[in-house]
């Protein structure tokens, strides 16, 4: 957490043109509605939270979340203080490998989500295998995406 909170200034200008391209491609691929609720899961800076609805974000980084202007909490994504189901979608970009248990963090993910989910997964990540195995267990993958760095999983709930 101490490197997020020591690149938070220069967060977007290092990391902001690869975060918008996997946006855009999201974007693209959800059908998303202006009075949606979107949650954020590692949200940062709010560069991946550029959608057309309402949004929220979460993020444990509070040097992240100073440079963020949208609606975000401080909160790790294994324990998400929402209601059951509170989200249309809920969006996870090239976050997972930091969480701190992948597996909690998973559910929560799928507790407070209604039926759409998308994971911007790192390729090089160690915990790539780990972590696309736990989302095949927790969620159905209905299209899998390369782009540059990432492989990007578009999930609906389990059945």
């Amino acid at each position: 957490m101490d490197f997020y909170n020591q690149v938070s200034k220069g967060y977007d200008e290092l990391y902001g043109e690869e975060q918008l391209k996997k946006l855009n491609i999201i974007k693209d691929y959800l059908k998303i509605k202006n009075d949606d609720l979107l949650l954020d899961v590692g949200c940062g800076t709010g560069i991946s939270s550029r959608f057309d609805c309402r949004v929220i974000g979460v993020d444990p980084s509070i040097g992240l979340l100073k440079q963020n202007k949208k609606f975000k909490i401080s909160s790790k994504a294994e324990n998400l203080p929402f209601k059951d189901n509170a989200f249309n979608f809920v969006v996870s970009i090239t976050a997972i490998h930091n969480f701190s248990n992948i597996e909690k963090s998973l559910e929560e993910i799928n507790r407070v989500g209604r039926n759409e989910f998308v994971f911007s997964v790192l390729k090089k990540s160690k915990k790539f295998n780990e972590i696309r195995d736990l989302i095949k267990t927790n969620f159905k993958i209905s299209k899998v995406a390369e782009e540059g760095k990432d492989a990007i999983f578009y999930c609906k709930k389990a059945d």
